[in-house]
């Protein structure tokens, strides 16, 4: 099984990733931010630069600026990439993620670039072919301007058709469209899930019981990351819960999400079972925030989180 499935990661919105960490933000006031690094990032390559980092050869794909695309090149050939992506007039945008040691991340996510209707008929045109390239789409992260949600729907619908597995991995108007199109994995954090059901999910048992009903609506995986408290996956074997051990220096927690969607996705390469998968999805989740950049850099590391995952069959 490992290796053998084709993979591309899909990523209609990235950014550069300027990332800072500070005790606390004095809002109104001059804040002097420790820089931790300027990256060519967006969730998609962030799953891919993990994937890459734990052996896998795959593709990226989605849209990105001509004008500042030079470390988004140099980023995917150094990480042996291949570059599918769909260039378009203008720039990539910058977002700014801030660390405060004394609370939690703060994200200012710019608006990039617009999406015009001709380059999203060019893009969607070429993505029917997608089924003679990959087994495995994994399209991560928000919709780029003067693409819509049903838009975004009806393509996710279009790919599904061809025998795809898609692995869907947004937020908000994209999400809740995106989920009717029947993905078949989906992994929503809670906040997510909870603007998906409409109404707040305050224990275990009501978010089990929200994933489900994503369930019952056809998605065959559905994972829920709950942060410090781990993450659940049900599908038809059931619920399980995994809950990583607790890091005392939290750095950033800038990509922790996408490096859960890249080891469940190299799990399932590796053709492992629904145990080692989640258990090695919440490791590489884990020592994401332990540091400023995403990818694995260090194995050994990551050997002694998945040595700490507790599982728990619910």
């Amino acid at each position: 099984m490992a290796q053998q499935l084709r993979i591309a990661t899909v990523t209609l919105n990235p950014a550069f990733d300027l990332v800072g960490r500070l005790k606390r933000i004095e809002v109104g006031e001059v804040n002097t931010v420790e820089t931790l690094g300027l990256y060519p990032a967006g969730k998609g390559i962030n799953v891919a630069k993990v994937l890459a980092d734990l052996g896998t050869n795959l593709t990226v794909t989605g849209f990105l600026g001509e004008e500042n695309q030079g470390d988004f090149v140099q980023a995917f050939q150094q990480n042996g990439l291949v570059d599918q992506f769909y260039r378009i007039a203008g720039k990539t945008r910058i977002n700014v993620k801030i660390t405060e040691t004394e609370a939690d991340v703060t994200d200012l996510n710019f608006l990039g670039f617009e999406i015009c209707t001709n380059d999203w008929r060019k893009f969607t045109a070429l993505s029917q072919q997608w089924h003679t390239q990959f087994d495995l789409v994994a399209i991560c992260g928000s919709l780029p301007r003067g693409v819509t949600a049903e838009q975004f729907a009806d393509w996710l619908k279009s790919l599904h058709d061809q025998g795809l597995k898609v692995v869907l991995d947004t937020s908000n108007q994209a999400l809740t469209a995106g989920l009717k199109a029947n993905p078949w994995l989906v992994k929503p954090n809670r906040r997510e899930l909870e603007v998906w059901a409409n109404r707040p999910l305050e224990t275990l048992d009501a978010v089990i019981e929200a994933a489900q009903e994503l369930r019952t609506q056809g998605i065959e995986n559905v994972i829920i990351s709950m942060g410090e408290k781990g993450s659940v996956w049900i599908n038809n074997e059931g619920v399980l819960q995994a809950q990583p051990p607790r890091c005392e220096d939290v750095v950033s927690t800038v990509g922790a999400g996408d490096s859960m969607v890249a080891g469940l996705i190299y799990g399932f390469l590796q053709g492992w079972d629904k145990a080692k998968t989640l258990a090695f999805a919440s490791a590489t989740s884990a020592l994401a925030v332990s540091q400023s950049n995403v990818g694995v850099s260090d194995k050994t590391a990551l050997e002694g989180i998945l040595a700490q995952v507790k599982l728990t069959e619910l």
